[in-house]
């Protein structure tokens, strides 16, 4: 897997998805609270006025020369939950984010957030 400090050298540089088609630029990185690992990045979509941020699981990505190559579909990212430029997941939206990906969501076991940025 990806080291955080290394991923979070990626910001502003391409998303592609599985097929290779621009997705948007990467904002940002969260990692499981668990491990420190990244687990998700957000994607800056949208027009220029109206941009949001969407999240894709880091999981099977592939860095190349100024891109990120995600294991994900335009259509599924650009489809997950999103927020604004300038929010933070909330806690209590990180289940519908992984229910999203089919992956599954383990708080911690005080209950505790499973997603933080970096």
């Amino acid at each position: 897997m990806f080291e955080a400090s290394d991923i979070r050298e990626w910001r502003g540089h391409d998303v592609l998805d599985s097929d290779g088609h621009k997705i948007g630029t990467m904002e940002s990185v969260y990692v499981d609270t668990a491990t420190d690992q990244p687990a998700f990045a957000t994607v800056t979509v949208g027009l220029p006025t109206r941009h949001r941020l969407v999240f894709v699981p880091l999981a099977g990505a592939m860095v190349g020369p100024g891109y990120l190559k995600v294991a994900h579909s335009r259509k599924a990212v650009k489809a997950s939950p999103s927020m604004g430029i300038d929010d933070v997941l909330a806690a209590e939206d990180e289940p519908a984010l992984f229910a999203h990906y089919e992956l599954t969501h383990q708080p911690g076991s005080g209950g505790e957030r499973r997603l933080a940025r970096r």
